[in-house]
């Protein structure tokens, strides 16, 4: 291990710990942290069964964003700019009700209840169906 400078089965709880820290301090993104801590806790746990080490490790949870919200005139930009209908179509279904590209292109006219002003979207992200307001 190059951060240790020796053979990582004599490391201790606080040589991984500064190993964290020096992730953190070096700028590298929350999910290459968690993924180094998930690979220290099965190095440690399992490969050398030294369990104190990693006993108090924990994955550190980034605060969702909220997703930009375009202004009116933006949406009317981005629709006049579609060439033809069936595009402004797509665009306006796909910014109005949060729909993924993919769920777009795989709409069909059954899956718009207009009575329930519902859209039905199968198969979805991670394999799921949904409901969406229309």
């Amino acid at each position: 291990m190059a951060f240790l400078g020796r053979s990582p089965d004599t490391a201790s709880f606080e040589d991984v710990r500064r190993y964290q820290l020096h992730l953190a301090a070096s700028g590298v993104g929350v999910p290459t942290i968690n993924q180094t801590v998930s690979t220290l806790r099965f190095f440690f746990k399992v490969t050398l069964k030294r369990r104190e080490i990693v006993e108090h490790t924990h994955v550190i949870h980034e605060p969702r964003k909220l997703p930009v919200v375009l202004s009116v005139e933006e949406v009317a930009r981005l629709l006049a700019a579609a060439p033809a209908l069936k595009y402004k179509a797509a665009l306006s279904v796909a910014y109005g009700a949060g729909l993924r590209a993919a769920e777009v292109v795989s709409l069909k006219v059954a899956d718009i209840d207009s009575k329930r002003m519902v859209i039905r979207v199968e198969q979805g992200k991670g394999g799921k169906d949904r409901n969406i307001m229309l």
